[in-house]
């Protein structure tokens, strides 16, 4: 009897940790998909794309793609405030800092400006602290001037007004989306999170072709352009999502979140070797000091869920 039950509470086991390894390969899946976004979009304005086109196009693809996903499951849409809200932070929050990031693209190396948009978890902490007066522990003290020294590092010995200009524009991207998940996190406890990401998608697809009917599009003029640009809709929206909300399902937000530092070490990889982009030693120890950051961000938040 002891060893049929041993058996079983070992298949068990064995069961919840192939599922949390399951749960961890998902993640580093959406932070790969998510890295390679930089790659594809300076693939596309190679093409003769710009930042615009590309973002319509992202974002319309990847939205009637995931509300299929929706259909097919018969998942329920966000309704009443909610519904009002997740359009609202689509059409204006989303549209904001993705057109910041994707033109800051089109001014400074795609390693650089992947990972200034790391500087979020700092600003959502900052931002938490002045509207929702939460306190600032020692360990989220530090993190803090990890984050600020290897944003100095990196932007303090850069030059070029044109790169400047990019830099200013990935910090943005990184200020808008911490004000996006600080709303969100109040939004996404009343939806569910893919149904609320399809929403917010959609809203922005919607929004961005507004945008292209005055202003016109810039369709990419090659084949390897217009791949990228599915890349971007399918793999770097559409599957880092979904991969990375699966993931969630099997493994503590802390934990993925940490996994998740993965996608702008990917991005300086890829453009590396891809785009032939070079990394000095003072912008390396500067990513460096901001992932440190961020992994101490994510303790810090499963020590304050743990108490």
């Amino acid at each position: 009897m002891r060893t049929k039950n041993t058996q079983s509470t070992s298949k068990v086991l064995k069961s919840v940790y192939m599922d949390r390894l399951y749960g961890v390969f998902l993640i580093v899946l959406s932070a790969v998909s998510f890295g390679a976004m930089a790659i594809f979009a300076r693939i596309a304005y190679k093409a003769g794309s710009d930042p615009i086109t590309v973002l319509f196009l992202r974002f319309t693809i990847a939205g009637l793609f995931m509300l299929g996903i929706m259909v097919a499951k018969g998942m329920a849409c966000p309704r009443g405030r909610t519904l009002t809200t997740l359009v609202l932070m689509g059409a204006l929050g989303y549209v904001g800092l993705s057109f910041a990031f994707f033109t800051a693209l089109t001014m400074a190396p795609a390693g650089l400006v992947a990972i200034l948009l790391y500087l979020y978890p700092a600003f959502v902490t900052l931002l938490a602290t002045i509207f929702l007066k939460k306190p600032v522990t020692l360990l989220k003290s530090v993190a803090l001037s990890l984050t600020f020294g290897g944003t100095i590092l990196i932007i303090g010995l850069e030059g070029g007004s044109g790169q400047n200009l990019g830099i200013v524009l990935a910090i943005t991207a990184a200020v808008l989306y911490s004000v996006y998940i600080v709303v969100g996190s109040k939004v996404i406890s009343n939806a569910d999170a893919f149904s609320a990401s399809t929403v917010v998608i959609i809203s922005a697809g919607v929004a961005f072709s507004g945008i292209v009917a005055v202003k016109g599009v810039k369709f990419p003029g090659t084949a390897i352009g217009w791949v990228s640009v599915f890349a971007i809709a399918l793999v770097s929206t559409a599957l880092a999502i979904v991969a990375f909300f699966a993931g969630l399902k099997r493994i503590d937000p802390a934990n993925a979140s940490m996994i998740s530092t993965l996608e702008p070490v990917v991005t300086v990889a890829l453009a590396v070797m891809v785009l032939g982009e070079t990394m000095t030693l003072h912008k390396i120890l500067g990513g460096m000091m901001i992932l440190a950051a961020v992994l101490l961000f994510a303790r810090g938040e499963a020590k304050s869920k743990i108490s």
